[in-house]
């Protein structure tokens, strides 16, 4: 079968064989054969995919999306929140002043939450990456739980009726945000394909621009995992064994501001060690969908009681998908 990644594989097989003199087998050799071999294989993914993501991107403006969550109540409109989520590739840097300009356009919270979870965690980019790391049936069990938790927890939000919670300038700010529908929707209508192309080339090139240090530094710590980690450890601390594992990971991915481009290199090395996919999947969402910057930022609008509640649930949600997923991925 041929591999797309077969170039890629021997660049970096010539660089640490030759040019290096060392052997692929040494714990050296293999640290630096992975980051030599997924440095060009994430970046190339990374803007290929973006360019693709950016065309379909152009089909659908953040104002569209808020129009489309802009009077769905109940469980309806968390459902087609998660699901937009999913399809729009907005991370969380992006996300959370979506977020916020959603509460100002009306959006119910609850639906918002959905949005917010979904967006940076299952975010299609991230889609395309897991495939091309660790297989269609771990990408479909991660994409289901992912819009399935982002449903479930921002639909309990939205039962709580925690609106009381929401900073007052937010609220009081909805009378006065009244963005003209016809002109966004007429601009993204509008575009040639030579237009969309150019966007989508653009954005590509921004992404890669904001993202490729995160990136590079996972490799480089996956290639440390990857080549130096003693799998017996990795094995007792966060293997199958251990039934604090899920929780240990989904603890220590709170605190670290990455991407899921910059994560998933991480990942990759963690189950090379052994690790089961769940546990390392939760660690993944963990960054994603709770990272420390991403909670500073949302504490300028919601109340600390709201931004508990939010934690809480999607941690609880996390968890208990890292345990439900390796029961299900043998």
């Amino acid at each position: 079968m041929f591999d797309l990644f077969y170039p890629f594989d021997w660049l970096a097989t010539q660089i640490v064989t030759r040019l290096l003199g060392l052997s692929i087998e040494s714990q050296l050799g293999s640290s630096l054969h992975f980051f030599f071999y997924d440095v060009p294989k994430v970046l190339t993914l990374l803007v290929v995919i973006s360019f693709v993501i950016g065309v379909l991107q152009s089909f659908l403006s953040p104002d569209q999306v808020r129009h489309f969550l802009q009077g769905k109540r109940t469980f309806s409109g968390n459902i087609l929140a998660g699901m937009l989520g999913a399809i729009t590739p907005f991370c969380s840097c992006s996300a959370v002043p979506l977020f916020i300009g959603f509460l100002k356009a009306g959006v119910p919270l609850g639906v918002t939450f959905s949005y917010l979870i979904s967006a940076p965690m299952v975010d299609a980019i991230a889609v395309f990456l897991l495939w091309s790391l660790f297989g269609l049936q771990a990408t479909i069990l991660y994409v289901v739980f992912g819009v399935s938790l982002a449903i479930a927890s921002g639909y309990i939000i939205g039962l709580l009726k925690l609106e009381k919670w929401v900073e007052p300038f937010i609220l009081k700010s909805r009378d006065d945000y009244l963005p003209d529908d016809n002109e966004s929707d007429l601009s993204s209508s509008a575009l040639t394909w030579k237009q969309r192309s150019q966007e989508a080339q653009f954005q590509a090139l921004e992404i890669l621009k904001s993202v490729w240090i995160y990136v590079v530094i996972g490799i480089a710590l996956g290639a440390g995992i990857h080549g130096y980690a003693p799998t017996d450890l990795i094995s007792q601390w966060a293997g199958r064994s251990n039934p604090f594992a899920v929780m240990v990971a989904v603890l220590m991915g709170v605190p670290l501001y990455t991407n899921v481009a910059g994560v998933l290199p991480i990942a990759e090395a963690l189950v090379s060690k052994g690790m089961p996919l769940g546990t390392v999947l939760s660690f993944t969402m963990a960054v994603t969908a709770l990272s420390l910057p991403q909670m500073i930022i949302l504490k300028r609008v919601l109340r600390p009681q709201l931004l508990a509640v939010f934690i809480g649930l999607t941690t609880l949600g996390i968890i208990s998908i890292g345990y439900i997923f390796n029961s299900m991925i043998i």
